[in-house]
C-alpha cells in the first residue's frame, strides 16, 4: 500500500531531510542536493496553492493515464520526464532550501485534505489521498536519490 504525506508520515520524512547533507551526491540524475530540495519545493508549492501552473494540452490528453501510473504502489522510475517548471539548474543554498521545504511540508499537513486543490495542473482531478500519495512518493524518490 502506498504511503501518503500526512501528519503520521511527516516525522519520518523530516528525519530523512535532517539526515541529508549538502555533500550527498545523487545516485542518478544531474541535480545536486540543494537543487533537489528546490525541485521538491515546487511540487509542494503547487499542492498548497503557492505556485500556479496552467494545464497544457499534454496534460489534457495524457494526464489521467499518467496519474494512474504514478499513483501505483511502486516507486517512481529514475530519470522520469520533468516539466520545465520543476527543473532547477541554477545553484541553490542548501540550508535555505531545506528550511523552506520543511515549512511547506508542515503547511501541507496543517491544511489537511480540505486545503488541497481539486485538480493537479498535469494529472487532472485529484482526491486528497491522491495528492498525499503523489507528494510522499515524489519526496521519497528524491530522498532515495540522495541516500536519505
Amino acid at each position: 500500500m502506498n504511503q501518503e504525506l500526512n501528519a503520521q508520515t511527516l516525522p519520518s520524512l523530516l528525519e530523512r531531510l535532517a539526515a541529508l547533507e549538502p555533500s550527498n551526491g545523487p545516485e542518478w540524475g544531474k541535480m545536486d542536493a540543494g537543487q533537489m530540495l528546490a525541485h521538491c519545493k515546487v511540487a509542494v508549492e503547487l499542492a498548497v496553492g503557492e505556485r500556479a501552473m496552467k494545464r497544457g494540452l499534454i496534460g489534457f490528453l495524457f494526464g489521467r493515464m499518467a496519474r494512474r501510473s504514478v499513483l501505483k504502489d511502486k516507486p517512481f522510475a529514475h530519470n522520469m520526464p520533468t516539466a520545465p517548471i520543476f527543473k532547477v539548474t541554477d545553484s541553490r543554498e542548501f540550508d535555505k532550501e531545506r528550511t523552506h521545504l520543511i515549512s511547506l511540508l508542515q503547511s501541507y499537513v496543517d491544511r489537511g485534505p480540505e486545503g488541497l486543490p481539486p485538480e493537479h495542473p498535469f494529472f487532472g482531478a485529484m482526491s486528497p489521498s491522491d495528492w498525499g500519495v503523489l507528494q510522499w512518493k515524489h519526496l521519497d524518490h528524491h530522498l532515495r536519490q540522495f541516500g536519505a
